[in-house]
């Protein structure tokens, strides 16, 4: 039997993305951009009678398209959806000889949260967010070759994905007339 290893957090990035510093933004020998951010998600707790905001921060770590055109919005205080799953790292420590590790998330899905708009077709399939806009990345089953290794199980679609605006029953312009009930 399967188990199952999916997370799901909404909070803001706690630093910007430095792309200039390879422990945060590099490439893998394959060819695949990898980004490391950190997810900063308050909650609250009762300590007797009052109430206490507490932050917990959590590593994430995007690869592939993703992680080279969400480069430019990865900015201190932006608010970010993040679906995955924990992974463990774990190693050898070279100077004291202990097992060391560590859990992070592994995204399938980065969400920015923020204004929508509509954007430009561009080379490649990805489209400009319009001014306001935030990109969203959805993950797809046809990884390139060589990158099952750098994230088991995940790959990525580079393109845009716009959000549905309206229709449905938010949009008050096309709610049906006669409701079933």
């Amino acid at each position: 039997m399967r188990d199952l290893n999916t997370v799901v957090i909404i909070g803001r990035l706690s630093r910007d993305l430095n792309p200039s510093d390879s422990r945060e933004f590099a490439y893998t020998p394959n060819g695949f951009a990898r980004a490391n951010i950190s997810v900063a998600v308050n909650t609250s707790r009762k300590n007797g009678d009052q109430w206490v905001e507490e932050a917990n921060f959590f590593n994430v770590t995007i690869f592939g398209k993703p992680a080279e055109n969400l480069k430019p919005y990865l900015t201190k205080g932006k608010q970010v959806v993040v679906e995955g799953s924990l992974k463990q790292d774990r190693w050898q420590d070279k100077e004291t000889g202990k097992t060391r590790e560590r859990v992070y998330i592994l995204a399938n899905n980065i969400q920015l949260l923020g204004s929508s708009g509509a954007g430009q077709r561009t080379e490649g399939g990805y489209q400009q967010p319009a001014a306001g806009a935030t990109p969203g990345y959805q993950p797809m089953n046809n990884a390139p070759q060589g990158f099952q290794n750098a994230a088991p199980q995940q790959s990525y679609q580079g393109g845009y994905q716009p959000q549905p605006s309206g229709g449905g029953y938010n949009d008050m312009d096309n709610f049906p007339d006669e409701v079933p009930f």
